[in-house]
């Protein structure tokens, strides 16, 4: 397919600045065609008058008009056939297969919430009827419910290139809330993001919607990122990066004389627990799934398990040793970019001079020059070292882990005490160690999002109990999720209804419940009308 290389605002191709970029490919460090335009601060004004204008018919929009409109987009997308999934490859490292399973993912999510908006119940409406008669004071008939919050903007995240960038779960959970969406598309990927905001814009003018429900521009982070999160207009915004970048975004966005939440993902370490008795039944197993978790998609999920504890003895040595081999014997893997790829050798270089660190293993087989590869890394400490020093604390996005030994229970509490929030934290345990270790899963359910037992956190589930969050700094707002259909709550916010005439009450609050959705009704989950 030819690329144009030019940002999509509301259907049109902006006229953008003069300056160009090319992505370089990890595959072999040579630029890609064709030039890409980055936008003009112009272009940002324009999308975002144009998302407010569409904002005010999209709002109002049936659930079968976005229902439809979400069906289209997955469908165009698979229209793209293996073009999409050709560039895309080219444009990340990725490989074929693992790109074929995230355009499912992504055609998933989509048709996962076009089915949450037709069934209606996720706006969680509430009616209290009034009580006329009730002294000293008559009660007065009060409905609620969320609805939609304005235009959104998404940010593109480079290692789930289609799950989580233009198309990917904001922008679905966003469009399904009724809010318009602007994309800044990720620099490293824009030939795929172009694609899909093509995708996108052809179900704009299939399903009749307004051509200010979606833009997609280029740019860098640093002035057009900035630049919509501070815009007047925007509402909200969704990101999944880097703790640096996360960070300069939800400060812009609180910055403002009218702030807007930033939902960002941004670092997680991802603690993986050990306990003796697991240790002893099945250390070798755990280390050779614990190896496949650290390197699957070149370490670079964000649910990574970049930590791993244990209480020393000869078990957890052994463990180790099986561990540091299965690593030495992994190979080198393409990174996403340059950029990742230099951040993932800093990172290791920082470590290795840390003292009381030592490096323990590396893969056995060289990288090659001419790809942007990591090797698979493992080092190791001891708490107290962990406990002192906080540079061991700090993600490194790769396929890189840190084994740290505890000498006691109380010193495995006081390292996981110490750790910053999470998305995820692992326990490997046998029904006796989790009888003896119940304050440790006490302390982590106030540090993490979402708990495991004797699995691995990496592969996340899409689907409406999954929770992809956690506190700071995994996530800017420990109570939303940015996968599953509860992510559809971060685009929405509460209002409610006193007094109204029937006629001018949403369809969900109407009391012959038109739609048939669950409600609160005087304080009873029902379908029932009033």
């Amino acid at each position: 397919m030819t690329l144009h290389g030019h940002s999509l605002v509301a259907g049109q191709l902006a006229a953008s600045s003069s300056r160009t970029f090319h992505p370089i490919s990890p595959l072999d460090s040579r630029p890609m065609e064709p030039a890409f335009h980055e936008c003009a601060l112009e272009d940002v004004d324009q999308a975002l008058w144009q998302a407010e204008e569409a904002f005010a018919l999209y709002r109002k929009s049936s659930a079968e008009t976005r229902a439809a409109f979400l069906e289209a987009i997955a469908d165009e997308i698979l229209a793209l056939g293996d073009d999409l999934l050709q560039r895309c490859h080219h444009e990340t490292g990725l490989p074929l297969d693992r790109l074929t399973g995230e355009r499912g993912r992504t055609c998933g999510q989509l048709k996962m919430f076009a089915a949450l908006v037709r069934e209606g119940s996720w706006v969680d409406a509430r009616i209290d009827t009034a009580q006329p008669e009730r002294t000293p004071v008559p009660k007065a008939d009060i409905r609620r419910m969320l609805a939609p919050l304005g235009p959104v903007i998404v940010f593109g995240s480079s290692n789930f290139p289609l799950a989580f960038s233009v198309a990917g779960g904001d922008t679905a959970s966003a469009l399904a809330a009724g809010c318009p969406v602007i994309v800044k598309a990720h620099r490293a990927h824009p030939g795929t993001s172009e694609l899909v905001a093509g995708a996108i814009g052809r179900a704009v003018e299939k399903c009749g919607v307004p051509h200010g429900v979606f833009s997609m521009l280029h740019g860098a982070g640093s002035e057009i990122g900035i630049a919509l999160v501070k815009h007047p207009l925007a509402r909200a915004a969704g990101f999944t990066g880097s703790r640096v970048a996360g960070r300069a975004l939800f400060d812009a966005a609180n910055a403002r004389p009218e702030p807007i939440p930033v939902f960002a993902e941004m670092s997680s370490l991802n603690p993986l627990i050990i306990l003796p008795g697991a240790l002893r039944e099945r250390g070798e197993q755990i280390a050779q799934g614990l190896r496949t978790s650290v390197t699957m998609g070149v370490g670079q999920f964000c649910t990574k398990p970049g930590l791993v504890f244990g209480i020393g003895s000869p078990e957890f040595e052994k463990f180790g040793e099986d561990f540091a081999a299965a690593m030495r014997a992994a190979a080198p893997g393409t990174m996403l970019h340059p950029g990742i790829c230099r951040a993932f050798h800093d990172g290791v270089d920082a470590m290795e001079k840390v003292p009381g660190v030592v490096r323990v293993a590396e893969s056995d087989t060289e990288p090659d020059a001419a790809k942007t590869q990591g090797e698979p890394t493992v080092f190791a400490t001891d708490v107290e070292d962990f406990l002192a020093k906080r540079a061991l604390h700090e993600e490194i996005f790769g396929p890189f882990t840190l084994l740290v030994s505890a000498r006691s229970f109380a010193e495995l509490e006081a390292a996981l005490k110490s750790l910053d929030g999470q998305l995820t934290a692992t326990f490997h345990a046998t029904p006796a160690d989790l009888a003896e270790a119940s304050d440790l899963l006490h302390i982590l359910e106030r540090k993490a999002g979402r708990l495991i037992i004797n699995g691995f956190p990496t592969g996340v589930e899409v689907c409406p109990s999954m929770h992809h969050g956690g506190p700071y700094p995994a996530t800017t707002d420990a109570r939303f999720t940015s996968v599953g259909t509860a992510a559809i709550q971060r685009w929405s916010r509460p209002v409610c209804y006193q007094s109204f005439p029937a006629d001018l009450l949403p369809a969900e609050l109407r009391s012959e419940n038109p739609r048939g959705v669950m409600r609160t009704l005087n304080g009873q989950l029902t379908r029932d009308g009033v």
